[in-house]
C-alpha cells in the first residue's frame, strides 16, 4: 500500500493553510511522506517482522535496532516471522541480544500471531484507537510504538505521537514557547490539526535538522552505514 502523491499534497496544503508555522516548514523542506518505512529491505511488505524492529527500536539507537535484528535474522536462517520467533522463544532471543522486555515481547507477540489471538497483517480493519489497544495489550509494548506502526505500516494520516519528545522540542521551537507542551497540551494545539497530523508531526520532526539532513534515526542509520 502506498500514498499516492496527490493525498500528501492535500494533507500539506490544508496545514499550511490552517496555521503559517506550517506554510514556513513547507517551504523550506517540501512535501514529506509521514509513511516512508526505513529498515534497508529488512522486513519486506510483511507487518510482523516490521512490528518486531519497532519493538527493538524501543529506547534505544536505530543501529542497535537493526544490529539485533539482523541477528534475529541469522539465527533464524531467513525472514524474521512469528514461528521463527515463537521457537527462539525469551532465551533463544536473549542470548541473540534482546533484554528481558523485548525478549518477552516478541515471543508473546509470536505465540497471539500463531494461535491466531491477533492477526498483525490484517490489522486495517481496525480503527486507529483499536489498533493502539490491541497493541498495547501485550505487556512491553508502548503506545508510540503501536502508534508508529499505524503510520508506517498502516499509513493512517492522523496519528498523533502526543508523548514523543522530539515532537514536544518541534512544537516549543516552531511556536517559541517558553518550554516544551506537555501530552495533554500538545494535544490541545494539535486539534485543528485534525485530520492530518501525522503529516504535521513529520512536518515538525522534520524542521529539527537542517534541509538536507534526514531526521528520521532509520534513515540516518542507513546513510551513515553506506559511508
Amino acid at each position: 500500500m502506498k500514498a499516492a502523491s496527490g493525498q500528501h499534497e492535500r494533507h500539506h496544503h490544508y496545514l499550511a493553510a490552517e496555521d503559517p508555522v506550517f506554510a514556513r516548514i513547507i517551504a523550506a523542506y517540501g512535501i514529506q511522506d509521514p509513511f516512508a518505512w526505513h529498515d534497508g529491505g529488512r522486513t519486506g511488505t510483511a507487518r510482523f517482522p516490521a512490528l518486531f524492529l519497532h519493538v527493538l527500536s524501543q529506547r534505544t539507537s536505530a543501529v542497535a535496532a537493526f544490529t539485533l535484528y539482523d541477528r534475529t535474522a541469522e539465527a533464524l536462517g531467513g525472514p524474521v516471522t512469528a514461528r521463527g520467533l515463537a521457537r527462539l522463544g525469551p532465551s533463544g532471543l536473549r542470548s541473540i541480544g534482546l533484554n528481558d522486555a523485548k525478549a518477552a515481547c516478541a515471543t508473546d507477540l509470536a505465540r497471539a500471531q500463531l494461535a491466531g489471538r491477533i492477526d498483525v497483517e490484517h490489522l486495517e480493519t481496525q480503527d486507529d484507537e483499536e489498533v493502539v489497544a490491541t497493541l498495547t495489550a501485550f505487556k512491553g509494548l508502548g503506545t508510540w510504538t503501536a502508534q508508529a506502526f499505524l503510520m508506517r505500516q498502516l499509513q493512517r494520516p492522523d496519528v498523533l505521537p502526543a508523548g514523543d519528545t522530539a515532537l514536544h522540542t518541534a512544537i516549543q521551537k516552531n511556536w517559541n514557547l517558553p518550554e516544551p507542551p506537555t501530552p495533554g497540551r500538545t494535544r490541545h494545539l494539535a486539534a485543528p490539526w485534525a485530520p492530518s497530523r501525522s503529516y504535521a508531526a513529520a512536518l515538525l520532526w522534520r524542521s529539527l535538522v537542517p534541509p538536507g539532513e534526514p531526521y528520521d534515526p532509520k534513515e540516518r542509520a542507513l546513510r551513515a552505514a553506506r559511508h
